[in-house]
């Protein structure tokens, strides 16, 4: 069997996680018969996928080749949020002077507390998704490299099981981007931040997407000096330009410097250990000496290692070729999740997983284009999107209107002291119909799903302000 994930630091908090998502010297369960449905990938889209389809009756298999929860628990969702929160504690007690509240004594950062806290978290949520979990729902777990061996088997190590349908739900993972002196140079991705145990003093981040600027906030907010270096095109390229300046305001005001020259960067390091961003573009040339280094730009499909030629399942760089019904090119094998999603979201995936479902196993016909998603980026004002915005809009040749509220001018956003940002929601031209909403504010992605579920359900805006609220 393939040997455990590596957490870094082997404490208490570490060596429950991998208790529960990678146990040691577990050994395989052995076939016995016929799966109906065998899902390869224990992040979310394989997680729910196995334990939906087992809830109803089906006969499941889920494979893991590295860790379950994938991601989201273990290097991204639940482990960035935990750092973002103490991160705005810490903003917080710095800005409580303007509402008339002043402390005696400057609040102290302790990074490796905070980081203690995080783990901990981490541990006591993996249950969840754990190994023993699923096993009580009915699904047995193998560990180790699934590889498909016709369109009807696949093997774990030496084991072959025999399935009537397959999901592939192996999601995806950073991807070294191509910066001239990066393969030189020592840096962090989202699978080794979270293993910090001590504050960069210099941190820099590549990318300024949103792990970029979500990361560059919190160590700003925690105490590193950050420098986010962007392409050219600016931080959150695809985001609401209006949305996009409120959140750079505020990334300056917290400290983060924001360079361009992104596609003119060289790396390199020193013999101290130092690692120096150098740009020669025309009006962007810099050399800065930085400790750390975290990429956030680039993602690769985990396609590697499945055989998928074998079976007929066509991939590209960008994932997993799937229809609008979360067919593969085989129309036995289905696919959920980042392996195949341009919408790289925990929710995203969880609800594509219930769709394959009723497909693979009720020969449902949901539709992947039907799919109403909202996201949201955790940085401080938060950004909420779903549906279209103005330049979507104009792309498919869609006549909209759009109304905008900013929170400078609703009293509760001002008497809590947070002006700024907005909410703006765009409806089909001539009509209420909600095309698409973005939001700005501090708990946007909360907000957000107000707008979604009308968006879901059919309902106008004009409903909308028909509902009473408190």
């Amino acid at each position: 069997m393939k040997s455990a994930p590596h957490f870094q630091p082997e404490d208490e908090f570490n060596k429950k996680l991998i208790a529960d998502v990678f146990p040691e010297n577990r050994q395989n369960p052995t076939p016995s018969g016929k799966y109906n449905l065998v899902v390869i990938g224990a992040g979310t889209a394989g997680l729910v996928t196995a334990a939906g389809a087992a809830g109803l009756g089906a006969k499941v298999a889920l494979i893991e080749r590295q860790f379950m929860g994938g991601d989201c628990l273990n290097v991204g969702c639940v482990p960035s949020k935990a750092i973002i929160s103490a991160a705005r504690a810490a903003a917080a007690t710095r800005n409580t002077d303007k509402l008339g509240v002043s402390h005696s004594t400057k609040a102290e950062i302790d990074f490796g507390k905070v980081m203690e806290r995080m783990r901990q978290l981490r541990s006591e949520i993996s249950p969840n998704d754990s190994v023993e979990r699923f096993e009580a729902l009915g699904v047995d777990v193998y560990l180790g490299q699934g590889r498909f061996t016709s369109s009807s088997t696949v093997t774990v190590d030496d084991t072959e099981l025999e399935f009537s349908k397959a999901v592939i739900c192996t999601g995806a993972r950073a991807a070294a981007p191509p910066i001239k002196g990066l393969e030189d140079v020592s840096y962090l991705t989202n699978e080794s931040l979270f293993s910090l145990t001590e504050l960069p003093k210099r941190l820099a981040i590549v990318g300024a997407g949103p792990i970029g600027c979500e990361m560059a906030q919190a160590f700003a907010r925690l105490g590193s000096e950050v420098y986010l270096v962007e392409s050219g095109s600016g931080i959150m390229a695809k985001e609401d330009p209006d949305a996009v300046s409120i959140l750079e305001k505020q990334l300056r005001c917290d400290g983060v410097h924001i360079l361009g020259g992104g596609k003119d960067l060289q790396l390199a390091q020193d013999d101290t250990g130092e690692i120096h961003l150098i740009s020669h573009a025309a009006t962007k040339e810099y050399n800065i000496a930085v400790d750390q280094l975290l990429i956030a730009v680039g993602r690769a499909p985990n396609v590697e290692g499945l055989d998928l030629e074998k079976v007929g399942v066509q991939y590209s760089n960008k994932g997993v070729v799937i229809n609008d019904n979360f067919q593969t090119t085989n129309k036995k094998i289905y696919a959920a999740g980042d392996i195949c999603s341009p919408y790289q979201f925990t929710h995203a995936a969880d609800f594509m997983a219930r769709s394959v479902i009723r497909n693979a196993l009720f020969f449902g016909r949901a539709k992947h284009s039907a799919l109403v998603i909202p996201w949201c980026t955790y940085t401080s004002p938060e950004i909420a999107q779903v549906g279209l915005n103005p330049a979507e809009a104009k792309r498919k040749n869609i006549a909209i209107n759009s109304f905008t509220q900013s929170m400078a001018d609703v009293d509760r956003a001002r008497l809590e002291g947070e002006t700024e940002g907005f909410v703006r929601v765009h409806v089909k031209k001539g009509t209420d119909k909600i095309g698409g909403a973005t939001i700005v504010a501090n708990n946007a992605g909360d907000m957000i799903g107000s707008l979604s579920i009308a968006m879901t359900q059919g309902i106008g805006l004009g409903s909308i302000a028909n509902c009473i609220r408190p």
